[in-house]
């Protein structure tokens, strides 16, 4: 039982450490593109830009009532994660997840937007991201990868 507990509580450091390294990192070089640093080459231009939807732009239509759609989706998910023991599982991923989204939430009640700073236009344009959606993308390949590994092993143990 003490083993189960200690494994919670070192769970639970890992994801609330990793969320607010990633928040704090994310927040901080956000910071310095508001503050005015920007630099260009010929493939990739870093300077703020402000994205009122989601990816792509997608669903900026909403206007302020997507920053309280999106934290209904961060609770649930939350709420998911922690009632079906995937912190306990994957601390780290899901600290770096929330932690991003939360990066990329707090912009929109301060900012009424989402700062984005790289914006990729060597040899076709694409889509102005920044640190948090990096970090989500990593976490949810990281997820991915880990249930395929998961599936894996378990397809050996019963064949």
């Amino acid at each position: 039982m003490e083993s189960t507990t200690r494994l919670g509580v070192r769970a639970a450091s890992v994801f609330l450490l990793a969320a607010l390294g990633t928040y704090i990192v994310d927040q901080g070089i956000k910071e310095l593109f508001l503050a005015g640093y920007e630099w260009q080459s010929a493939c990739i231009s870093l300077e703020p830009h402000l994205n009122r939807g989601v990816a792509f732009s997608l669903f900026a239509f909403l206007g302020p009532w997507l920053k309280w759609l999106q934290s209904i989706l961060i609770a649930g998910m939350l709420w998911f994660f922690w009632t079906e023991g995937w912190i306990r599982r994957h601390p780290f991923a899901l600290g770096i997840l929330l932690g991003a989204a939360l990066g990329n939430l707090s912009d929109r009640f301060v900012h009424g937007a989402v700062v984005d700073y790289v914006y990729w236009h060597c040899g076709f344009d694409f889509a102005v991201f920044n640190y948090a959606d990096v970090m989500i993308d990593l976490s949810v390949a990281w997820l991915l990868f880990s249930a395929w590994r998961e599936h894996r092993r378990k397809h050996r143990e019963e064949g």
